[in-house]
Order: C-alpha cells, then structure tokens, then sequence
C-alpha cells in the first residue's frame, strides 16, 4: 500500500461511483498507477457489498470506505468490527452520531488487525446555510462544522472529512495530528456539479487538507489517467509550496 503522506499520489482519493463491480474495475484498474486510495461509496457498496472493497487488495491500494454510519452505537460499533474484517483503511461515520456512537466507533476501529481511521464527517460539501436553516441548524457550516468536529475530537476521533472552505479553521482547530479529507475538489475550469463548497487541489492543500477526493472531474474526462497525473502534479506544487513558506517561517526568512 502507497503511504498518503509520503507522496503526492498518495493523497489522491478517487470514488468509484460505479453501479456495478466490473464497471469500478475497469476504471480503478485504468487509474490506479495515479491515485493512492480507492473510495468505496454507497451506490457500489449496495449493489456489489463486500467484494467492492477487494479492489484495493487486487491493486495495491487503500480502500476508503464511505457509508457514513449513523445509527444507534451499538449498531455502529458491530458495523465497524464488519469493515475492519474487510481490511478498509478509512471508514467514515457521521458526527452528528453523538459521543457515545463516536467514541465505541474509535474504540472497535482500534481493535483491528490492520489499521483502520475512523473519519467523521461533519456538513455534507451539498449544504449550504439555508440547507442547515431549514434543518432548524442557526449556526453557519463553519460554524455548525467546528462545533460537530470538536464532539468528535473529544470522543477520540482524529480524522475528518470536511470541504474546503472549512479546512483551514478546522486545520487551526484541531492542529497537525487531525487527518482532513477534503472533497468537493474541482481542478480549475470543472464544473462544480452538485458541490457548493469547492476548491481546487492547491488551494485545498494550501488550507491544510490531507487527502484529497477528486470524482468526477477525472471520471468523465477524455483521458482519466492524465487528468488525474495532472491532479497529482497540482498536489506536488503546492506540497512543495506550503513546505517552501513553512521553511521560511513567519517572517518570510528562513
């Protein structure tokens, strides 16, 4: 398996909104020498189940898998103990499970033979203010964002998934141990499709993020293996960016 940390590709999620296996295999197998993490989504999960998150085993790569578990804890605890077993390295739960639901997630997450992150999710990246109004939410989403990821801070969950507009204060929040997974990625000139909270790969690691979700725009181009090399390479820039401005220090000497 590829360390996120460690390479540009690394950091590059890709989902395999895919409704059947044999569709999410042609494309993983097409992308995976560009991308580090395979997502493993709802839509695929339902239709194909466990064997979906095999892909991963059968290329070398992370399996990430978002169902976003929100349920009573003791359901959510036995569905973790399920998705270890699977040998997934990310599975992601809803912050607004409560404590409890969260900290017996972190808890069975620990317990599993291979590394497993739990990542809570706070706003979905297709709500905006007047979305969390009309669920009775006063709070703005960076706002209702800080308030759900300190719960789950406190219930021991260190990684996160956030859109980009709220990566930065999450970043400065929650410091360098928090894991952010940032999607609503849109490389300059993509469509932004259904995601109201956007930004491009730079910008997004420039604010702190970790890994990042790139869907569509490498999914529906004319050349996916290029579009995502060139999504790589955009991480690469701005890695090398935020380290460059880091060694400087405050001041701009280093």
């Amino acid at each position: 398996m590829i360390d996120p940390m460690t390479t540009a590709r690394g950091r590059l999620v890709f989902p395999l909104d895919f409704a059947t296996l044999a569709e999410a295999r042609v494309a993983a197998t097409r992308l995976a020498p560009a991308v580090g993490v395979l997502k493993v989504g709802l839509e695929l999960f339902v239709s194909e189940g466990p064997l979906a998150a095999s892909l991963g085993r059968e290329l070398g790569l992370d399996v990430f898998l978002d169902l976003k578990l929100h349920d009573i804890p003791e359901t959510v605890e036995r569905a973790v103990g399920t998705a270890a077993a699977l040998g997934v390295r990310y599975l992601t739960v809803h912050a607004c499970g409560g404590a409890e639901m969260l900290r017996r997630a972190v808890a069975r997450a620990a317990q599993a033979a291979t590394p497993l992150t739990i990542l809570a999710v706070t706003v979905l990246t297709s709500l905006d203010a007047d979305d969390l109004k009309a669920q009775g939410v006063e709070a703005t989403p960076s706002e209702h964002v800080l308030q759900l990821a300190r719960v789950a801070w406190a219930a021991g969950v260190r990684g996160f998934v956030t859109s980009p507009a709220e990566a930065r204060a999450l970043r400065e929040a929650l410091g360098p141990d928090a894991l952010l997974v940032t999607p609503g990625i849109r490389p300059t000139g993509a469509a932004a499709g259904d995601q109201k909270r956007i930004a491009t790969p730079a910008g997004a690691i420039a604010d702190g993020a970790d890994l990042l979700v790139v869907g569509r725009p490498i999914r529906d181009a004319a050349d996916p293996l290029a579009a995502a090399g060139a999504v790589v390479a955009e991480i690469d820039r701005a890695l090398r960016d935020r380290d460059a401005h880091a060694a400087s220090g405050p001041e701009g000497q280093s």
